[in-house]
């Protein structure tokens, strides 16, 4: 069993609260989801969880907490920057010992997880893989342990959809204990028996830890059911408060009107005793108010709205290819590629990890970059790539640096749930999730028509999840986009096409 008692969390920069007084506990074979939105602390508490002295850097923690699992093993949501020097061969046998390998187990986990066992023993280095590529290597490893307690941030993050079935059958079915943070809804409702909600809510100066023992379909349909209610009742109270105070106010009204016409001290006397007895209701009616339900706080939304989108024509050529090659230096990713996408399109691109879908979105980003007649934004897979990880948030946004900018961008984030405090982070300082609204925001700002997204909605809450795809259903520009997300695809993506080693295709 692992337990936490009074559990909190306080930014040691900003001052602030991350989680406040969380008590739960987790025994053998829980599935457990941290859901919450983006900078609520669910990756630093994952990390706490993994015992990881790093995260006292910035946090500082109270509370108690108690581990009686032997062996916990963590996928952190990026590969760490010192292991993605490391050859395949190398990570597997990191702290391993060769004579004690099972390389039956081996060689399953690395076939369950769709990872070609021909490159286990490869000397290819880890960052010359995908993002799927990277976490399915990560999970082999980690199984190849022996756990009885995974800890897993953002799991299905870049995973094929093969390997997200399998990981939703793997965390439902397994008789491991597995912590998980996730926003992929289907595995949350597939997979999860209890849930941990951290929200920091408007107007709250505390944040709010919810434990509910439930699967989290039934969580979120007990949460809403029990919004309504309290709204309901919080309506009411207010309704028959302000219709109790109207009344109040006018039989006051009418005593001081009779008390400034009273001509005699007797009836002087007896409305100014009315006149106390009238005051004393009313202070009794301000305290039965201090009782009332409280009216229910959700989470702001993310309240991007792509409203500085420059018009383009429709039906323009974007990009026509005909038998295009793709590589990486001299290695050949994919050939025979016949593509022809117009602009008013939001088009998907699907395809097994490695078959080369970032290296075709930013093949398309180097044509489409320079032309006059289209605004283009590209959003790259990993937050991190070709960016000046000691710029603030405002840095990053600025395009002029004039003053009148600055205060806009700061209005901006500051819709977007970042304290002032966090817009002087540096980048390297935010949550992946932060680090998504800021690339999303930063294309609103230059006003792009064609947005080239890799995995637009893998770090957002499954809360945020709804208004998102509304963001990209209403966007009234062109979308290309590589992503694994069956919910977007489905919903923002008219024309998918599937990417193979040989050539892509519309499915």
């Amino acid at each position: 069993m692992l337990q936490l008692k009074n559990l909190s969390m306080y930014h040691l920069k900003d001052l602030t609260e991350l989680i406040n007084d969380l008590s739960v506990a987790i025994n053998p074979g829980d599935k457990v989801a941290i859901m919450g939105d983006e900078g609520t602390g669910k990756s630093t508490l994952l990390r706490y969880l993994n015992d990881d002295n790093e995260i006292h850097r910035f946090v500082s923690v109270k509370g108690d907490y108690v581990n009686h699992f032997k062996k916990v093993v963590y996928l952190p949501q990026m590969l760490p920057l010192e292991l993605e020097e490391y050859t395949i061969n190398d990570f597997i046998y990191k702290d391993e010992d060769p004579n004690l390998m099972r390389y039956d187990l081996l060689y399953k986990i690395a076939g369950d997880v769709a990872f070609p066992q021909d490159k286990i023993h490869s000397n290819q280095r880890m960052n010359t893989l995908s993002g799927g590529e990277k976490i399915k290597i990560q999970l082999v490893k980690m199984l190849m342990q022996d756990p009885d307690l995974l800890l897993l941030d953002e799991p299905t993050n870049d995973l094929d959809i093969q390997t997200i079935h399998w990981l939703e059958n793997f965390i439902k079915n397994s008789s491991l204990t597995i912590v998980f943070v996730s926003h992929d809804e289907t595995l949350l409702t597939k997979a999860a028996t209890k849930v941990i909600h951290l929200e920091l809510l408007q107007n709250r100066k505390t944040p709010r830890s919810t434990v509910a023992n439930l699967p989290y379909k039934e969580y979120i349909e007990q949460r809403e059911k029990s919004f309504e209610h309290q709204m309901t009742v919080a309506k009411d109270q207010r309704e028959g408060y302000q219709k109790q105070m109207d009344k109040h106010r006018q039989i006051e009204q009418r005593v001081h009107h009779e008390l400034q016409k009273a001509g005699d001290a007797g009836s002087g006397r007896l409305l100014k005793k009315k006149m106390a007895s009238i005051k004393a209701t009313g202070k009794r009616f301000e305290r039965e108010k201090n009782n009332f339900e409280e009216i229910p706080i959700t989470s702001d939304p993310i309240l991007i709205k792509f409203s500085n989108v420059q018009p383009v024509i429709s039906n323009k050529t974007l990009i026509h290819w005909k038998d295009k090659k793709i590589q990486i230096g001299n290695q050949k990713l994919v050939g025979g590629i016949d593509l022809y996408i117009q602009t008013g399109q939001k088009v998907g691109i699907v395809g097994a990890n490695g078959v080369g879908k970032t290296t075709l979105l930013y093949e398309i980003w180097q044509e489409l970059k320079n032309r006059e007649d289209i605004k283009v934004g590209y959003m790259p897979q990993n937050y991190t790539e070709n960016v000046n990880l000691e710029q603030t948030p405002v840095e990053f946004m600025t395009q002029t640096g004039g003053k009148e900018e600055r205060t806009q961008i700061m209005t901006y984030l500051g819709s977007l749930r970042y304290t002032v405090e966090e817009m002087h982070h540096n980048l390297r300082q935010l949550s992946g999730g932060q680090l998504a609204k800021l690339w999303l925001a930063k294309l609103d700002i230059i006003g792009a028509n064609v947005l080239l997204l890799d995995e637009p909605t893998r770090n957002f809450s499954p809360l945020s999840q709804p208004e998102l795809i509304e963001l990209f259903q209403n966007f009234e520009g062109s979308i290309i986009s590589v992503s694994h997300d069956r919910n977007y695809l489905n919903h923002v993506c008219s024309q998918i096409y599937q990417l193979t080693a040989d050539s892509i295709s519309l499915i």
